[in-house]
């Protein structure tokens, strides 16, 4: 799956949007295969359309992956991932649930791969027991991979 992932989104600047939803003690991650060997999960998101408002964006990304509509809230923090073939810049916003039930949906530039495999809510202290090459790049960043939401500022993974 590698080298589709670096067919369809790479040698270019990609501009993705990502959205923390947190509930109560529980985080919403998305399980995605073909990214890495096994598991890799992350926050709900993808890329932003030429034209598109960037919450427009989180709203649609949310719809399509998780089945849920969203209000984007406070921006946290950007991470870049440079890695060529692949070059990403991807900005972290708080969500809230408005409506909508959860369900496991699909990426629409990999419909035919089945790249989303799982959508659920984890415990945040369960984030924990993760290996860190199972979770996105950005929970090395964190003290405890809980405190994801009080991250602020630039990252590079």
């Amino acid at each position: 799956m590698q080298g589709s992932i670096d067919q369809i989104y790479g040698n270019r600047v990609r501009v993705r949007v990502c959205g923390l939803l947190v509930e109560g003690d529980r985080i919403l991650l998305v399980n995605h295969t073909g990214i890495r060997d096994g598991d890799w999960w992350a926050p709900p998101g993808g890329g932003v359309e030429f034209g598109e408002p960037i919450d427009a964006a989180l709203r649609r990304e949310f719809v399509e992956e998780c089945g849920l509509e969203v209000a984007v809230d406070e921006f946290c923090f950007v991470c870049e991932y440079l890695k060529p073939p692949i070059h990403a810049v991807e900005l972290f916003f708080r969500v809230t649930k408005i409506d909508g039930q959860l369900r496991t949906g699909s990426d629409p530039e990999t419909a035919d791969k089945k790249v989303i495999q799982e959508v659920k809510f984890h415990r945040l202290e369960d984030l924990e027991k993760l290996p860190a090459e199972n979770l996105h790049g950005v929970f090395a960043y964190c003290r405890k991979k809980g405190q994801i939401t009080a991250l602020r500022g630039y990252f590079k993974l």
